[in-house]
């Protein structure tokens, strides 16, 4: 059972975990020929599943969502609302709850090293697209070889790239919250 101290500490995380993941959706570079821009958001994501864990993660990007859903800004390209989860994109939105979850799960099984971290990515952002995917390809009436062709291999090498970057930024900055908690409880 975590103690109120821990609760708190967890609590403001998610919560600073939802606004990086806002400012990383308005780091946006539209791709030609799909919908879909590639953001930064997702490397803040998983940083909040493998940090966080599952259940803290989830509630960063519970938050996250009510935030745009409410009309916030915090979509790619500084855009919210409900009628987000009704266009091209919706899915991928939708497929950040699963996927944070498995972020959370295989980390923090592999005690968050960096390999295990790389396999919680993995399998993680292959939940955001099988959402995504099918989400691009309902809305746009394509194929599946059209929506994969233009929600999925367009993102691939950056989304390898956000992955490795946050498997390895993921245990210098556990052990930096640890010290962080280690000096606040000696004072």
């Amino acid at each position: 059972m975590e103690s109120i101290d821990a609760k708190l500490t967890h609590a403001i995380m998610a919560c600073l975990f939802a606004a990086l993941i806002s400012i990383g959706a308005y780091i946006a570079i539209p791709i030609p020929g799909t919908p879909v821009p590639i953001v930064l958001q997702n490397m803040f994501i998983i940083l909040a599943g493998f940090i966080l864990g599952p259940w803290w993660g989830l509630a960063s990007i519970i938050f996250y969502l009510i935030l745009g859903v409410a009309g916030m800004p915090v979509f790619s390209g500084g855009t919210g609302g409900l009628v987000k989860f009704a266009g091209p994109t919706g899915g991928y939105l939708l497929g950040y709850i699963p996927a944070i979850v498995v972020f959370g799960l295989i980390s923090k099984a592999g005690k968050n090293t960096w390999y295990f971290n790389i396999i919680a990515g993995i399998v993680g952002m292959a939940a955001v697209y099988v959402f995504g995917v099918a989400r691009l390809k309902a809305v746009l009436g394509v194929d599946w070889t059209k929506a994969i062709a233009t929600g999925l291999i367009p993102f691939i090498p950056g989304d390898i790239a956000k992955i490795v970057i946050a498997a390895f930024l993921t245990p210098p900055i556990l052990k930096a919250i640890r010290h962080i908690e280690q000096q606040s409880n000696d004072v």
